[in-house]
């Protein structure tokens, strides 16, 4: 009769490890600014991490608590004094008309390209899963409570519990 010679590399009695899945990848976004040209890179970010199957967590802070407020998101502006990118001095930009006519000219170009709306990313975004959290202590310096913000909204936490929340997760700061 013979005998089995096995290794300890190769031991034949003792089960092998089961290779693991892969771990689900995820990503957090902090809104902290609540102009027009600001709300959206942040939506579409997580949008295109549901789409692609990644776990999205949204914080809402300080002026960024407008993208998720009931009376303001709709009625986001475009700020062109302070932003470089416009391509005009900074005094331009305070003239009497200068915010409404950039706030135009965004609008009509996300019409045009057909993306939607602050409130319907908001709800779309909902809708496909990601969480939507505001900043508690943002909501208390603004006077703001769960009524004030729009339904998708999961939740008003702390800092200590959004970081709970993106435990894993790729954090980006918008």
């Amino acid at each position: 009769m013979g005998t089995a010679i096995t290794t300890p590399q190769q031991n034949i009695f003792t089960p092998q490890p089961t290779p693991t899945a892969e771990p689900q990848r995820k990503i957090a976004i902090i809104c902290s600014k609540g102009t027009l040209d600001m709300a959206y890179p942040g939506l579409i970010l997580a949008n295109a991490a549901r789409m692609s199957g990644i776990e999205a967590t949204l914080f809402f802070t300080f002026w960024g608590m407008d993208i998720i407020t009931k009376k303001k998101m709709d009625n986001l502006h475009v700020s062109p004094v302070g932003n470089p990118s416009m391509g005009m001095p900074t005094f331009l930009g305070g003239l009497p008309g200068m915010e409404s006519m950039a706030t135009k000219m965004m609008k009509k170009t996300i019409d045009e390209l057909e993306i939607p709306p602050v409130g319907e990313m908001v709800e779309t975004l909902s809708d496909s899963g990601a969480e939507l959290y505001a900043c508690r202590l943002a909501a208390d310096m603004m006077k703001l409570t769960e009524d004030d913000l729009v339904p998708q909204v999961d939740g008003i936490i702390s800092a200590m519990d959004f970081f709970d929340h993106a435990k894993g997760a790729n954090i980006i700061f918008i």
